[in-house]
């Protein structure tokens, strides 16, 4: 059996002997399409790596382009069957903005506020020790006035005084709150009031501007 492949093999091998010197047409059958072969070889490596390559991650990109582009259309898509009721929600959700920004008072209602503040402990038979406006807090969206509060009465009194507060028509928090009973008997109430008031068009401007610086890295 060796010798069988020996003599099978030996013909071809004899054709790459004494190749030196001899031109590549006129190579023997299979140095020729060994050659050949190594040729092509060579053609698709290069081909691959200098184009191929580059066409296959285009390809691979287009497809996850085309994946996230489905995607979105599906979303638009669920967007535009729903539009009339998100148009709704919206409409719903401005309407609350509203009724909430009723219950907020402008600079110039504030005086009347706290005035109302202080009729409710008057009207409740409360003694005012302490009613003190502190500074005025901008937030975003609107500004909050803390006042301290000191006054003294009977129990049910004080009771009343801070249901009076959670009904005004205004939004009005009573916070830190801390009851002493005195000697004679009476209650004395130390809270801070807060109470919020809508931002007037300057203000509203002026946090724009240091939203805006703030989100440029606070460079004017």
């Amino acid at each position: 059996m060796a010798t069988d492949i020996k003599d099978l093999i030996e013909p071809i091998a004899a054709q790459f002997r004494g190749l030196n010197g001899v031109h590549p047409g006129q190579w023997p059958l299979a140095p020729r399409i060994l050659c050949g072969a190594g040729v092509v070889l060579g053609v698709l490596v290069l081909g691959y790596f200098g184009y191929w390559s580059g066409q296959f991650e285009e390809q691979d990109a287009g497809a996850a382009k085309e994946l996230q582009l489905r995607e979105e259309y599906r979303l638009k898509t669920a967007q535009a069957v729903n539009l009339e009721a998100l148009v709704a929600q919206k409409a719903q959700v401005d309407q609350y903005v509203v009724r909430l920004e009723k219950q907020l008072p402008s600079k110039a209602e504030m005086a009347a506020l706290l005035s109302d503040i202080n009729q409710a402990g008057l009207g409740r038979g409360l003694q005012f020790e302490l009613f003190k406006p502190g500074q005025v807090n901008v937030r975003d969206y609107y500004a909050e006035l803390p006042i301290d509060i000191k006054v003294t009465g009977n129990y049910h009194d004080i009771g009343a005084f801070a249901s009076d507060m959670a009904n005004l028509p205004r939004i009005v928090t009573l916070n830190n709150m801390t009851l002493n009973t005195g000697r004679d008997g009476t209650l004395t109430l130390d809270a801070v009031a807060k109470t919020f008031r809508y931002l007037d068009s300057e203000e509203v401007a002026a946090q724009r501007k240091a939203a805006a610086l703030k989100k440029k890295g606070g460079k004017p």
